[in-house]
C-alpha cells in the first residue's frame, strides 16, 4: 500500500470546484489507473493553514495527473506498509476519520434498506462507537470527539445525478483491540461514500 499527499492549490478554479463536488477529485484519481480500478481511499485534510488531498492506493501509481488539475506541487508518496506492521493489539493511537454515518431503514415501496443519514451529534458518536466494534478499536469517553460535520450538495456526470452526503469528521485517541480487523479499516475504510472522499481512517503514534 502507499499513500500520497498533494497540496492543494487554492487558487486554481478546479480546485475550488473540487472542493464542493469531490466526483471531480474521484474521477481524477480514477484515471490515474487506466487499464482497470482497483481500490482506493481519499481525503481532504487541512494542515497549518493548507489543504492537502490524501490518497490511499494499493500500488504507487503515478498521480501527476491529479496535481496538474489541483495541485501546487508534484504528489509525494510513500509506502504505508511500514505503519501496517507497526500496528499491535493494545497500541495506542491519535486517529482522524471522514466518514458518512448513516442508519437503514425499510423503505416500504421497494422493501430495501434505505439509508438515513445521523445528524444530531449524540447520534453520529454512537455510529463510531459500533464501527469500532467491528473494525477492532475501542474508544474511551472523553479522549475523542466530532469535530465537524457538513453536508455535500452537488450533481455529478453529466449534471442529472444529484447527490447529497454527509460528511462527518472524528478526531482522537483510539486503542487497538483487534489489529487484522483494524488494519482492514485502515487500508478499506469504513463506512459509505468513499468514492466521495469518505471512509478513510489514519493515525499517527499517540504521544
Amino acid at each position: 500500500m502507499y499513500l500520497t499527499r498533494i497540496k492543494l492549490d487554492m487558487t486554481k478554479t478546479n480546485t475550488m470546484q473540487a472542493l464542493v463536488c469531490p466526483s471531480k477529485f474521484h474521477g481524477a484519481i480514477e484515471s490515474a489507473e487506466p487499464e482497470g480500478r482497483t481500490r482506493k481511499l481519499w481525503r481532504i485534510d487541512e494542515l497549518g493553514g493548507e489543504k492537502y488531498l490524501l490518497i490511499l492506493s494499493e500500488k504507487a501509481f503515478d498521480f501527476s495527473n491529479v496535481s496538474e488539475q489541483f495541485g501546487s506541487e508534484k504528489p509525494q508518496s510513500k509506502s504505508y506498509d511500514t505503519l501496517l506492521e507497526r500496528v499491535k493489539n493494545g497500541g495506542k493511537w491519535r486517529f482522524r476519520l471522514k466518514a458518512n454515518p448513516v442508519i437503514h431503514k425499510k423503505d416500504p415501496k421497494t422493501d430495501r434498506g434505505k439509508p438515513i443519514a445521523l445528524v444530531g451529534n449524540k447520534q453520529q458518536e454512537e455510529w463510531l462507537k459500533k464501527q469500532a466494534l467491528r473494525n477492532g478499536f475501542s474508544l474511551e469517553d472523553g479522549l475523542w470527539l466530532v469535530t465537524e460535520s457538513k453536508w455535500y450538495d452537488f450533481k455529478k456526470g453529466s449534471g442529472r445525478n444529484h447527490v447529497r452526503i454527509l460528511s462527518v469528521t472524528y478526531e482522537g485517541l483510539l486503542t487497538v483491540t483487534n489489529e487484522e480487523l483494524f488494519k482492514a479499516a485502515l487500508v478499506q475504510g469504513i463506512g459509505r461514500e468513499k468514492a466521495f472522499g469518505l471512509g478513510m481512517l489514519t493515525i499517527v503514534g499517540a504521544r
